[in-house]
């Protein structure tokens, strides 16, 4: 019963965006670590848009307009909503680009504000997820 909340809901959503915010701060320090490594192609870790997708399509299938149904089950279903539960944040290896004639694609000052801008969103889902347990405290002594 309490699973389904949109409290849970939100207490999940954070702990995975704190989940990938850790493994983004990993793969960062890893770039930075390899800079000067000749043929060293940076990571980054895929999750935000991800994520977003999947709550989109939770909305657009309490939204559809039409309802569809399926009549034999080797029909192709229409329109499958994802589970944003399912989503796990991935590590891409970017192979296309390269910045410097030995190979490294690595910009040191892009993934110092990269890293910066992973630590403050992992402190900001650490003060929201903190803030939501105070009230969670303070309504359980209420009740």
């Amino acid at each position: 019963m309490f699973q389904k909340t949109h409290f849970m809901k939100t207490q999940d959503l954070l702990e995975r965006g704190m989940n990938a915010a850790s493994l983004k701060r990993k793969v960062i320090s890893d770039n930075i670590a390899n800079a000067d490594v000749p043929h060293f192609k940076r990571s980054e870790v895929l999750f935000e848009s991800m994520i977003k997708r999947a709550l989109e399509s939770e909305k657009i299938e309490a939204s559809k307009a039409i309802p569809t149904r399926i009549e034999d089950e080797r029909h192709i279903s229409f329109f499958t909503p994802l589970d944003y539960r399912n989503v796990k944040p991935k590590t891409s290896i970017d192979y296309l680009s390269t910045m410097r004639a030995d190979g490294n694609n690595v910009d040191p000052e892009k993934e110092v504000v990269d890293a910066s801008n992973s630590q403050m969103q992992y402190m900001m889902m650490t003060e929201r997820l903190n803030a939501n347990f105070r009230d969670l405290k303070s309504m359980m002594r209420l009740a």
